[in-house]
Order: structure tokens, then C-alpha cells, then sequence
């Protein structure tokens, strides 16, 4: 079973990501409530997958981002999730390292195909 880690303040998409995929047998969710604690748990644990907000206290998900690829050194898949859809945070995102970017709000179903799709890989 998938490891995967979900770093954002927000307790309810959380939830519902959490949720969705388990129902989906994706995996098990641990989450991370700011970027401290994001950076904690992937100091100590390897995770399949990890799924970041953009905006977090502490750090952010670009921050995130780059300490998995550079201070790590791992090519664990991320998805990054914002609010913000300005294209040059898109393009800034995948440019330090992620997979994938999502926009908020988004269908969990969306979630769940995008999941699926880097977890085949």
C-alpha cells in the first residue's frame, strides 16, 4: 500500500482527500499541518507519494518541493495544490520538481485519476 503524505493547513480537504483515497485503496494519508512538520516527517519516513498546498505556515509547498528534490535528494512524485493559478507559479513549480499541479477547488475524482496515474509510474 502507497505512503502517501498530504502537507496543508486546511483540516477539511484534508479530510476529504484522506477520504477519497482510502475509499479509492490509494493508500494511507498521513498529514502534515505546516510546512515544520512536512519537513520533519520526510527527514524521517519515505513516502510514495506527496501532495503539497502552496501556502502553508512555517514553509511552503515551492519550499517543500525543494527540499525534497535538493536537500534530500529523492524523486518522490509531488502534486502541488493552490489556490493560486497564476502561471507563473505553475511553471515555477515544475520547474524546482513537481509531478503535477493542481488547482483548488478541484473534484476529488480528479485527485484520485492523478494519483493513480503517478503511483503506475
Amino acid at each position: 500500500m502507497a505512503k502517501i503524505l498530504v502537507c496543508d493547513d486546511d483540516e477539511a480537504l484534508v479530510s476529504m482527500v484522506r477520504f477519497k483515497l482510502s475509499r479509492e485503496n490509494l493508500g494511507e494519508v498521513i498529514k502534515a499541518a505546516d510546512g515544520r512538520e512536512a519537513k520533519a516527517l520526510l527527514q524521517e519516513s519515505d513516502f510514495d507519494l506527496v501532495i503539497t498546498d502552496i501556502h502553508m505556515p512555517f514553509h511552503s509547498g515551492l519550499e517543500i518541493t525543494t527540499f525534497i528534490r535538493n536537500d534530500l535528494g529523492k524523486n518522490t512524485p509531488i502534486i502541488v495544490l493552490s489556490a493560486e493559478g497564476l502561471e507563473n507559479t505553475v511553471l515555477q513549480a515544475f520547474e524546482i520538481g513537481a509531478n503535477d499541479f493542481i488547482t483548488k477547488p478541484f473534484s476529488p475524482a480528479e485527485l484520485a485519476v492523478r494519483v493513480k496515474r503517478i503511483l503506475k509510474k
